[in-house]
């Protein structure tokens, strides 16, 4: 397939793009630099001049906390951008994936996240993923919604790398304990997207098999790593504030479309460290 890709220099862009490639498609790669997604009639005419077989929508407004200040930019790229490719997608009635989050839902769950669960974001960002969410259902028969979560990746600043940082630089480091959810290396959501290609059209969750805190998940890249002598302590959501609420618990159920997040961390440890 010939599969344009949005947001190709982020951190999931690039990890999906060549294994894209791998698979045999060819890789269209755009960013901001090359196709702004927030002017229509630009979108419109660079994918029917185009014609891919499939997009994939990568590119987002991801800063959770700046989106608080900055809800109209937010609006723009999540909301509007989204609207703007899925119109010309449905029109040209070309399959769209569109990369989604936890956020959302509200967290207030205690069991897993279905894909047709009740959504209620509680943040801008939130909110702004989930009119994306809506635009491409209205625009587009043929869709593919793909919800991940606590992404990380070779490719950008991400939770692993600051806990490795700080316990380099010898410091005591206290982490959230109360907030649930399901760490994503993007390897293993790009393969998730590959696979929902062969699957019925509709919504998805898109990332690690089970469930962990961020204490947790700290614990965990210090043991795979061998650095068991950091100090470590946990924390609750109050001791440590931050401008956008972030859901309790936002696990997800993937249908075992992604690996046990161990493992695929394990990967991730192995891969840096050459």
């Amino acid at each position: 397939m010939k599969i344009l890709v949005t947001g190709a220099k982020g951190m999931l862009g690039q990890d999906l793009c060549p294994i894209l490639e791998d698979n045999g498609d060819i890789v269209i790669e755009t960013d901001i630099d090359t196709l702004d997604l927030t002017k229509g009639n630009d979108v419109e005419k660079f994918v029917k001049d185009l014609k891919p077989d499939a997009v994939i929508h990568c590119a987002a407004y991801t800063a959770v906390d700046k989106a608080e200040e900055e809800p109209e930019k937010a609006e723009l790229i999540n909301a509007h951008g989204t609207e703007n490719i899925a119109k010309v997608c449905g029109e040209l009635d070309i399959p769209i994936v569109y990369i989604s989050t936890d956020y959302v839902f509200d967290g207030c769950k205690t069991t897993p996240y279905e894909p047709d669960d009740e959504v209620n974001p509680q943040t801008v960002y939130g909110k702004t993923k989930l009119l994306g969410e809506v635009a491409v259902k209205k625009y587009c028969k043929k869709y593919y919604i793909a919800r991940t979560s606590w992404l990380y990746g070779h490719h950008g600043k991400n939770f692993v790398e600051t806990m490795i940082s700080l316990a380099e630089k010898g410091n005591e480091i206290k982490v959230v304990d109360d907030q649930i959810g399901c760490p994503t290396w993007t390897v293993e959501l790009a393969n998730g997207i590959v696979k929902l290609f062969s699957k019925p059209y509709g919504t998805y969750h898109v990332c690690g098999s089970g469930e962990t805190s961020w204490y947790g998940f700290a614990k965990e890249i210090f043991s795979q790593t061998g650095m068991n002598e950091v100090k470590l302590s946990p924390c609750t959501t109050e001791e440590f504030p931050r401008p956008a609420k972030r859901p309790k618990y936002s696990v997800m159920d993937n249908q075992k479309i992604c690996r046990n997040w161990k493992a695929a961390l394990h990967d991730y440890v192995e891969l840096r460290n050459f």
